[in-house]
């Protein structure tokens, strides 16, 4: 399912996606899902290819791709059927590194993580006390000598258990005595290799879908000085930057998932013949899948959008909200539509569209929940009183 506002300019990345893509089928991923196993081989293929190394700069080993050009690889991952997911995180978590490490931290990791050397697909903030208040984090982590002492719990820090390093936010000011509501909080790399059993413990969450997601909890885990990254203290700003690219490749994702459920029912009802007529002659049937498009269309925009003003440098916070908003629903409507049409067939295992469609879902509510992106829209950008 592709449009006719796809960039020229992307069409061999977006061919190179597909050709990768094929030797990852439907059986690949409903055997992965039967298992709750990890992609290893489709991760390590995207790796080998240089996808997952986009948007690292190229003096780094990296692809230095634009974020539209990333946003085309992820949404493309995803209309193939396959499951970005896995690794989607090694793309945007490296950007705080990129921008806000050090000379030396940007020598000794970035490269590693092109190469495939290193994985860096953790990122540690949401709480199960605070959840998406961020600055509400209980997690600290105290100066002692030339290391920090970390003490805390991490709840949906996917791939944990597949990264060797992690992108840990913390409090290291008392939020008491911080200087501002956002001041005290600072962002550490963390070398998972070293730190488990030493302070670091992983514990898997089994969930509706296959998607490696851990809670991770921190015992007096020392954490040397060196791996701040920027100043200590203002590591919720450093992290901001990182959480609209994530929106915006994770909107991507869905545009892919919309347009894979979207080609798979429009062929089904093309195909399905009831009644002696084909049942995508029936304009109860016809409809839904019409406005599935309409929608996909709207959103793949809106990513667009913000994808451009992520690349101009300038700030596309409302725009990285609409666009996983908008993406979400018109992939999550899709998915719907998607099971509707086919019927009982929607729900076989062989078809995929039940896996999809449990792996859509997500996706209205992670990385940011429905409703933080209109408390958002509705403060930031109507200027309505804050409402939390």
């Amino acid at each position: 399912m592709t449009s006719n506002a796809t960039h020229d300019d992307l069409a061999p990345i977006r061919e190179s996606v597909r050709g990768l893509c094929v030797n990852f089928p439907g059986e690949y991923w409903r055997r992965l899902d039967r298992e709750r196993a990890y992609p290893e081989e489709f991760v390590a293929a995207l790796t080998k290819a240089g996808f997952l190394a986009a948007l690292i700069p190229e003096e780094y080993g990296g692809s230095g791709l634009t974020m539209t050009a990333a946003a085309a690889i992820m949404e493309e991952i995803q209309a193939s059927g396959c499951n970005g997911a896995a690794c989607h995180a090694q793309m945007y978590t490296m950007g705080t590194l990129l921008q806000h490490g050090g000379t030396e931290q940007k020598k000794r990791y970035l490269p590693a993580i092109a190469r495939g050397e290193l994985r860096l697909q953790a990122f540690g903030v949401t709480e199960p006390t605070s959840g998406t208040d961020t600055l509400s984090l209980r997690t600290t982590a105290v100066r002692d000598g030339d290391h920090y002492v970390v003490n805390g719990q991490k709840i949906w820090t996917s791939r944990a258990e597949h990264s060797d390093l992690m992108l840990l936010l913390a409090r290291t000011t008392p939020r008491e005595q911080a200087q501002s509501r956002t001041a005290g909080l600072t962002v550490f790399l963390v070398d998972m290799r070293t730190a488990k059993n030493k302070g670091l413990t992983i514990r898997p969450i089994r969930t509706m879908m296959n998607h490696a997601t851990t809670e991770v909890f921190f015992e007096n885990l020392r954490v040397p000085a060196e791996a701040v990254i920027g100043k200590e203290g203002e590591g919720f700003r450093y992290i901001l930057s990182g959480m609209n690219a994530e929106r915006i490749l994770i909107a991507a994702e869905c545009i892919g998932d919309a347009k894979w459920f979207i080609q798979k029912a429009t062929a089904y009802a093309g195909e399905r013949v009831v009644f002696g007529r084909p049942i995508g002659q029936n304009q109860g049937v016809q409809f839904p899948i019409a406005r599935a498009y309409i929608g996909m269309r709207a959103a793949e925009l809106m990513v667009r959008e913000a994808a451009a003003l992520y690349e101009a440098g300038r700030d596309c916070g409302a725009e990285a909200n609409m666009a996983k908003h908008l993406a979400a629903e018109a992939s999550w409507a899709a998915a719907d539509m998607c099971v509707q049409t086919h019927g009982g067939f929607g729900f076989a295992e062989e078809f995929d569209i039940e896996r999809k469609f449990r792996e859509t879902r997500l996706y209205t509510v992670a990385p940011i929940s429905t409703n933080l992106v209109l408390s958002y829209i509705a403060e930031h950008v109507l200027g309505l009183p804050r409402s939390y």
